[in-house]
């Protein structure tokens, strides 16, 4: 995980998060409520400046555009960015408006009271164009966009779906924090991050209410919700369940929490879409996304505050919590538009993606040799598989020997292989014309003439390479010999 120069605009409410910590001896003479001896305090970025925060804190840089008033709270806000290396200052100041504030009271480990300071009535339409001309001054040059809505009168229609059809018009994933019921607001969006509770109430606005009780239902609702929001995904934070994700044109994927020990949820959601957007601008894809933010929730609540986690942390709560089956899982993309997303956002890093296909029925030396060639001459390789249907097409009734669900299985264990897909016509040509690999790998049995897609990678600058077959190694034989051994 190498989060360094992706680069973030985050759109949305900023805070300031003040925290005032104590402890309690006794109960006050003048009412029934505890007295709260002061020792410390602390004030840090909240709202969308936490996400801010915790993306450059993973190393990441980040573009923060919101608004904050011309008082005191807004110019600690101010100090706390310019004290953040990577974080880009580029909030709206208001003359008439207070920044947000909420201040904690904390005793022990337990919150005590909180004290909110803030106007939540939509910002003047004055505010609101400057929100979306700043919007469109800065995005170009980021890697995605964060919209970060807490219902405090920044993010109105205009606002929200000017930023998320400049993102789309330059390409990039749109990631979403949504406090409203009707997710038809942020329209557009690639990824909405709900939690439960979020997700359930715009279930429950449906007309007919959606039931959202069982992971069924969940999955249901999403996939509902999805559709009048033209959406790409949803995934929904669970707090002690872990997380859900719901793809639009995938599968369902679900993650337990991982948290040792919880003592403060505050902020849990901003980092999870913090992490979610960095890993998704790195090249993830959305289940292996949403793991390495889980890991990254299980960290933040067991810290006090509104808290972050840095790259070393992260990297030692995806080790401890991915066992094999999980990053096994994540190189798997279920649907050809979900390895799109992941190919494009190699290829706005630089990197040179590789493409190869076959039946991969029962592994031998020789499709390893050949897999471990190919990856030598690209930096990532994507790896198609026929599904069942198709193999039983080509080779026979009796075939394949495996299922598509354990031949990626081992595919994607090995360390040459970084994505696998399975599609289900004859030839992958079309798969080969919507991913626009830049290598195409085939074995010296064929000729570069032969080789199904050729055409369509060499037209867009791409090239063809084949790669020399180990002697007498294929599943055909495999088969025939276990035949004659078993009489």
């Amino acid at each position: 995980m190498d989060f360094r120069g992706k680069r973030i605009l985050c759109l949305g409410d900023v805070m300031l998060d003040r925290f005032q910590y104590g402890r309690i001896d006794r109960i006050s003479p003048e009412a029934p409520v505890p007295v709260v001896r002061m020792t410390d305090r602390q004030a840090m970025l909240g709202g969308a400046g936490n996400v801010a925060r915790n993306i450059v804190s993973l190393g990441g840089e980040a573009v923060l555009v919101g608004l904050v008033g011309d008082d005191a709270a807004g110019r600690e806000v101010a100090a706390l960015i310019a004290a953040s290396p990577g974080l880009d200052d580029a909030n709206l100041r208001s003359a008439t408006r207070p920044t947000v504030a909420k201040t904690r009271i904390i005793a022990g480990h337990q919150h005590v009271v909180r004290l909110d300071e803030e106007v939540t009535e939509a910002v003047s339409e004055a505010d609101a164009a400057a929100a979306q001309a700043r919007v469109s001054a800065r995005l170009p040059g980021c890697h995605a966009l964060v919209i970060s809505d807490y219902a405090k009168g920044l993010l109105s229609a205009e606002v929200v779906g000017h930023a998320i059809a400049e993102a789309r018009r330059l390409g990039l994933p749109v990631l979403v924090d949504p406090k409203r019921e009707d997710f038809a607001f942020y329209r557009g969006a690639t990824v909405l991050t709900p939690n439960l509770r979020e997700l359930r109430a715009a279930a429950g606005a449906q007309r007919p209410a959606l039931p959202a009780e069982t992971d069924a239902e969940l999955a249901a609702a999403a996939r509902a919700l999805m559709a009048g929001a033209e959406a790409g995904a949803i995934l929904v934070t669970r707090s002690e369940k872990g997380m859900l994700l719901v793809e639009a044109d995938g599968g369902v994927h679900a993650v337990p929490a991982h948290a040792r020990e919880v003592f403060d949820v505050s902020g849990a959601g901003d980092t999870v879409i913090a992490v979610v957007a960095l890993a998704v601008a790195a090249g993830h894809a959305l289940p292996r996304a949403m793991r390495i933010a889980n890991a990254a929730a299980g960290v933040v609540v067991g810290k006090l505050g509104t808290a972050t986690l840095d790259i070393a942390e992260l990297a030692a709560a995806v080790e401890a919590d991915a066992g094999e089956d999980a990053v096994i899982a994540g190189k798997v993309a279920s649907s050809p538009g979900q390895a799109l997303s992941v190919v494009e956002g190699w290829r706005r890093r630089g990197l040179e993606v590789g493409f190869t296909n076959g039946c991969f029925d029962i592994l031998h030396r020789g499709h390893v040799t050949m897999l471990q060639a190919a990856r030598a001459k690209c930096d990532r390789l994507v790896v198609a598989l026929n599904t069942d249907e198709s193999v039983a097409r080509l080779k026979g009734p009796a075939r394949p020997v495996n299922a598509l669900e354990d031949r990626q299985a081992v595919i994607a264990a090995l360390q040459s292989v970084d994505l696998v897909l399975a599609f289900a016509e004859d030839t992958p040509l079309d798969l080969i014309t919507r991913l626009g690999p830049d290598v195409l790998f085939k074995g010296a049995d064929y000729t570069e003439e032969t080789v199904v897609g050729a055409e369509v990678v060499r037209a867009r600058g791409g090239r063809v390479a084949l790669i020399d077959l180990v002697p007498g190694r294929s599943t055909t034989s495999i088969i025939a010999r276990s035949r004659v051994m078993a009489g």
